[in-house]
């Protein structure tokens, strides 16, 4: 088995984590007992994170191909955007607002607003073989994949849209531009995680280096040398004093990895 060293304060876009070796998944192998951590772009790691495993250079790919557009779960959402618009290919300009790779977009069925990944998803290629998008449950930013995805093919429809790309473009302009890992808590039913966090007072309040930011509050930015600790802390605070005073339980976007307390 082939490993890869990854320093994760300086790979996941949180800009947080230890130096770990990392093994490779390489020709359909997927090793037993280690995580999947794809571009770490939603994922807080501890100092003792669990085995972990990410997909080699051989999973980024893109092809158009008779039954649809098939694309590699390491390929990142900019490439596939510069793809679909070279070949005027439809429904994939919101890509280009969402940081990291396909495989983690299909996982947590990633998208802005109304548009999400598996809107124009056919199947998907996974360790035990093709799954039809039918043999998937799915719903807002939650799916039943429970195991490695290797690849995706999506219905390949002309008419790529500079329109819709410019409109994506400002969906996003409201974001903060600090190291994150993207929304930190899912939106309940019928309101923002960022409203209620920006409601209990949380809204710029720092512990450590690390802050709830000035710009969105649901974003959990790292000012420049944050911690796990304190990040946690931040997580916390924000999920008991919700559940205090609005009785809503925050629930996790990030993916927190550690070996002793696994949490989405």
């Amino acid at each position: 088995m082939n490993t890869k060293t990854i320093d994760f304060s300086k790979f996941s876009s949180i800009r947080i984590g230890p130096i770990v070796e990392v093994a490779l998944i390489e020709n359909d192998v997927v090793p037993v007992g280690h995580l999947i951590v794809g571009a770490a772009n939603n994922v807080l790691v501890s100092p003792t994170p669990p085995p972990l495993m990410i997909l080699s250079k051989e999973y980024d790919f893109i092809r158009l191909e008779e039954d649809g557009l098939h694309i590699g779960s390491a390929t990142p959402g900019g490439r596939v955007v510069s793809f679909c618009k070279k070949n005027n290919i439809a429904h994939f300009e919101y890509l280009s607002k969402l940081p990291g790779t396909l495989g983690g977009m299909l996982k947590m069925n990633a998208g802005l607003k109304e548009y999400e990944i598996f809107n124009h998803l056919i199947a998907i290629r996974t360790q035990s073989g093709w799954k039809q998008k039918s043999d998937i449950e799915y719903g807002y930013r939650k799916t039943s994949i429970n195991e490695v995805v290797f690849e995706a093919v999506f219905e390949a429809q002309s008419g790529y849209s500079l329109e819709r790309y410019e409109m994506f473009s400002q969906m996003r302009s409201n974001q903060p531009n600090d190291p994150s890992a993207g929304s930190c808590f899912k939106n309940p039913p019928s309101d923002y995680a960022g409203r209620l966090i920006e409601a209990v007072g949380l809204k710029g309040i720092r512990q450590g280096a690390m802050a709830f930011s000035e710009v969105h509050a649901n974003f959990l930015v790292n000012m420049g040398g944050g911690t796990y600790m304190d990040a946690l802390i931040l997580i916390q605070e924000a999920q008991t004093r919700v559940q205090r005073e609005f009785n809503i339980e925050l629930q996790c976007e990030v993916v927190i990895l550690d070996q002793n307390n696994m949490t989405k």
